[in-house]
């Protein structure tokens, strides 16, 4: 994003920072240290000292995050049964225009459903996001590492045709158009060494004057190839894959020894192979042994539409933990779009997995703590509590925004919904954007992770205080 004021830089720094952290709440973050910054703009004008200001939101942010600890729930999840995950939970999105509820799992995140085409199969969307988060989660540990988890696209098809496959695609073909399209029981031997002659590493020059000289350099290049093949074939490989190319005659003697081989392989996609198949990356042939070999189930190349786009399927792994979530779409925004849900919900998965306390959506939990913080300012005997109460005021900013997106009278609805929760000491009641019938969001099965709402309050209290303490920009152009 391209934005020249300095504090409009800030906030991008810290949407950036909630989606680093999080993965999801980004929109949440800059409104509430949008409202802060309002909120503190009419105490300066009634002459408290920005230090003091600071201290206090300092002091409220801190009873605030106290609070949404108390307010938490607990949410037991297993690997083995996904079924109930399914239809339960629902995620509270903020919209460019509209606030929607997602009936779906409380793994899958801020899906857009504002998109036709995500919200058409948002139930095959959250199936695949929940099995690929299971499938690199470390329950005991309660850890998840993202980076197991590779999303891909595609042009063609239509979204319902998206996969989730246990293992790595790569989008490669098979070097020679006579090799194999399909190996089973695959024996990998991964490099990142090329096929082909040796060269000095400094300048060199051959002179060849005679035909029996250029035909000994011949058969010594082919003697090159022949040992390298050879090497491959003696441990027991049944594929190459090369990090590197190699010429023709490279390639056609590969395929007459009836050895596979795929060629320029990126970095990264080589260490996701090296992972999932159990092998180790091989910088030289001298080093090549069975041991070193990835191990997979099934290897296929597979060809889409009347296109000659091509892609490699490494199934079956012998490590099965490495996955791939494959997107289709009928065009390439279609697949931004969707990589961009995609990752939000794996990030929402990682955090249930990490912590699986949450909080209720709808504005509940602002309301709840705005009405905590505001309690507690009467605690505080010097001209922080001022600061304090315009925190608990600030947070009201969230829930009044829901209700105007939603096209509610939004002071009402808030004025309603917070007299509700004071009465029935209930901290559940949100604003009803589906118009449900129900404030009570327990009930809507609406609900975001607690860490992701804590860190939202820490972060936007960090950068008003931080905003605060500056006294004045000096741009370069001004002298």
């Amino acid at each position: 994003m391209d934005v020249d004021n300095q504090i409009a830089k800030l906030m991008v720094e810290l949407s950036r920072s909630q989606d680093y952290e999080i993965g999801d709440g980004t929109t949440g973050v800059v409104v509430m240290a949008g409202a802060l910054l309002e909120q503190a703009e009419r105490l300066l004008e009634r002459g408290i000292h920005p230090i003091r200001i600071a201290e206090g939101y300092e002091m409220a942010s801190r009873i605030a995050v106290e609070h949404l600890e108390h307010i938490s729930q607990k949410f037991d999840f297993g690997a083995s049964n996904i079924e109930p995950l399914m239809p339960g939970g629902s995620i509270v999105l903020y919209g460019k225009n509209t606030v929607s509820n997602v009936c779906l799992t409380p793994y899958l995140a801020r899906i857009l459903v504002n998109l036709d085409h995500v919200n058409r199969c948002k139930r095959h969307l959250a199936e695949i996001s929940v099995k690929a988060v299971l499938s690199v989660a470390d329950l005991e540990r309660k850890d998840v590492n993202l980076d197991m988890i590779k999303v891909e696209g595609k042009v063609g098809g239509k979204l319902e045709d998206t996969e989730l496959i246990y293992g790595i695609t790569v989008d490669k073909d098979m070097s020679h158009p006579q090799m194999p399209k399909q190996i089973e029981d695959a024996k990998i031997a991964i490099l990142t060494c090329p096929f082909e002659p040796p060269k000095p590493k400094t300048k060199h020059k051959v002179d060849i004057d005679t035909v029996e000289k250029f035909q000994t350099l011949r058969l010594q290049e082919q003697k090159y190839f022949d040992d390298m093949v050879q090497k491959c074939k003696d441990v027991g490989a049944t594929l190459v894959i090369c990090q590197w190319g190699f010429d023709d005659e490279a390639n056609h003697l590969l395929m007459h020894r009836n050895l596979p081989a795929v060629r320029w392989v990126g970095g990264v996609e080589l260490e996701l192979i090296a992972i999932a198949t159990g092998g180790r990356i091989v910088p030289r042939f001298q080093e090549l042994t069975p041991e070193k070999l990835g191990r997979a189930g099934l290897v296929r190349e597979r060809s889409f539409g009347t296109t000659k786009d091509k892609m490699l399927y490494i199934e079956h792994c012998a490590n099965s933990r490495a996955v791939t979530i494959f997107i289709r779409g009928g065009n390439k925004m279609m697949i931004e779009e969707t990589k961009r849900s995609i990752h939000d919900a794996l990030c929402v998965a990682r955090n249930l997995i990490r912590n699986n306390s949450i909080v209720y959506g709808g504005g509940s939990a602002e309301i709840s703590c705005s009405i905590a913080v505001e309690a507690a300012a009467d605690k505080y005997p010097g001209v922080e509590q001022y600061a304090i109460r315009a925190f608990a005021d600030a947070l009201d900013s969230v829930p009044m925004a829901l209700a105007e997106n939603s096209g509610l009278q939004p002071i009402e609805t808030l004025s309603a919904v917070k007299s509700q929760q004071i009465k029935d000491n209930n901290p559940h009641y949100g604003i009803d954007c589906n118009d449900v019938g129900t404030n009570d969001m327990r009930e809507q099965d609406v609900f975001e992770t607690l860490i992701g709402k804590q860190q939202q309050i820490l972060l936007a209290t960090q950068v008003v205080k931080m905003i605060l303490k500056i006294d004045d920009v000096i741009s370069p152009s001004d002298y």
